[in-house]
C-alpha cells in the first residue's frame, strides 16, 4: 500500500491535500539490526513501513528487553514522547529485517499541520487508532495470561508472528523465551 492509499482510508476526496502532505516525506533504508533510534537520542521522525519490520523496545533495570510494539508495512513507527517534545528517548527503534521507511520530521510535520487542513484531523484519526491498540495491549497484558495473549498475537497478527525469533516475541508477551518455545512446539503438534 502507498502512503496515498493509507491516509486515503482515512479521508477521502481529498487527493491534492494528501499529495502535498506526502510530497513532506522522505525514504529511508534500514539494514537488517541497524537502529534509527537509540535511548538517551532525541527522536528525528516519524516513519510509515513500506517494507520490513521494526520493533520498539526498553531494556528495563535488569537488562531484559521489553518490546512495546513491532511494526511492519503498512505501520507507523516512532518515540511519540520524543518526537513530540524533543527529548531525549527511553526507548531503542531496530529494523528486524531489511527495511523501507517514508520518514516525515517535526519541522515538516509543524508544517503540515499549519499549511495542509486535512492533517489536523488525519494525525488524530490515526492516534486515536493508536491509542486504542495501546489500551487494548495493555489490558490483555494485566488480564490474560500468557498462554492467551501468544493466542491472541497469533490470530491478530498472524503475518508478523513467523517473522519473530522466540526471543522477540517472548520479549513482547513478558514472558520467558522457554515458554513461547514450549508453545510453539505444542501447537506445532497439534498442527500435524
Amino acid at each position: 500500500m502507498t502512503l496515498q492509499q493509507y491516509f486515503a482510508k482515512y479521508i477521502s476526496g481529498e487527493t491534492e491535500q494528501i499529495e502535498a502532505l506526502c510530497a513532506l516525506f522522505s525514504e529511508r533504508t534500514l539494514k537488517k539490526k541497524e537502529y534509527p533510534l537509540r535511548e538517551g537520542e532525541t527522536c528525528k521522525f516519524e516513519a510509515f513501513i513500506t517494507k520490513g519490520l521494526l520493533r520498539t523496545y526498553d531494556i528495563d533495570r535488569n537488562g531484559n528487553e521489553q518490546v512495546l510494539f513491532f511494526g511492519t508495512e503498512d505501520w507507523w513507527v516512532t518515540d511519540f514522547d520524543s518526537f513530540m517534545h524533543q527529548t531525549p528517548s527511553r526507548l531503542y527503534i531496530q529494523a528486524l529485517e531489511d527495511s523501507e521507511l517514508l520518514i516525515i520530521t517535526l519541522e515538516d510535520k509543524q508544517y503540515a499541520f499549519e499549511h495542509i487542513p486535512i492533517t489536523e484531523r488525519l494525525f488524530r484519526l490515526m492516534g486515536l487508532r493508536t491509542h486504542i491498540a495501546l489500551q487494548r495491549r495493555m489490558i490483555d497484558m494485566l488480564s490474560k495470561t500468557a498462554e492467551e495473549r501468544y493466542h491472541d498475537f497469533l490470530s491478530q497478527y498472524p503475518h508478523i508472528a513467523h517473522r519473530l525469533t522466540n526471543i522477540q516475541m517472548a520479549a513482547y508477551l513478558g514472558v520467558t523465551h522457554e515458554f513461547v518455545s514450549k508453545i510453539r512446539k505444542k501447537i506445532s503438534k497439534f498442527a500435524n
